[in-house]
């Protein structure tokens, strides 16, 4: 939607006149001098959009408020996050991760590779995924998902046969 001149130069006005004390207010209120930044942006952005509401003979102060929502926003945004993560570590803490049983041969062969073919087999191996979820997940068409799993297929075997050529035979790989 296209704004009168008159309110693209009265924001251009507030904004000339207003930012260095509001980005003084936030920079006196937060921690790190990107979140004072952010404050600003964010004020201005509301003030862009409700350029007709701000009261004339009070701009100034009514931007302060702007700014003190703005920042009441971020503190709840960053105690919120605060608090998932917290859930997540104590969640996490309990959790298990059960690694594949593999033969030595196998595990030697797989590190052997790069991490871009690991994941492909992991992906297709340990989360089931199919050519087509892996396409998703690599944001790729079908046909490339499959020929990266089959290029990766073709590696690992490689792999094994360099392994198996290279380390002794142990009685628990056989």
């Amino acid at each position: 939607m296209a704004r009168a001149p008159s309110s693209a130069t009265r924001f251009e006005d507030l904004y000339r006149s207003c930012y260095q004390d509001l980005l003084g207010y936030a920079l006196r209120r937060v921690d790190r001098p990107q979140d004072a930044a952010d404050v600003v942006a964010d004020t201005f952005l509301v003030a862009w959009r409700r350029i007709d509401e701000i009261p004339p003979d009070r701009a100034r102060p009514w931007l302060f408020g702007v700014a003190r929502n703005v920042m009441a926003n971020q503190h709840r945004a960053d105690r919120r996050r605060a608090d998932l993560a917290e859930r997540l570590r104590q969640e996490l803490s309990q959790a298990t991760v059960v690694q594949p049983d593999v033969p030595a041969s196998l595990g030697a062969a797989f590190a052997a590779l790069t991490e871009g073919d690991r994941e492909v087999l992991r992906l297709v191996a340990w989360e089931g995924l199919s050519a087509e979820d892996l396409a998703v997940t690599l944001d790729c068409s079908v046909n490339a998902a499959r020929i990266r799993l089959h290029r990766a297929r073709k590696r690992l075997a490689d792999a094994l046969t360099l392994t198996a050529v290279t380390t002794p035979l142990r009685s628990s790989d056989a």
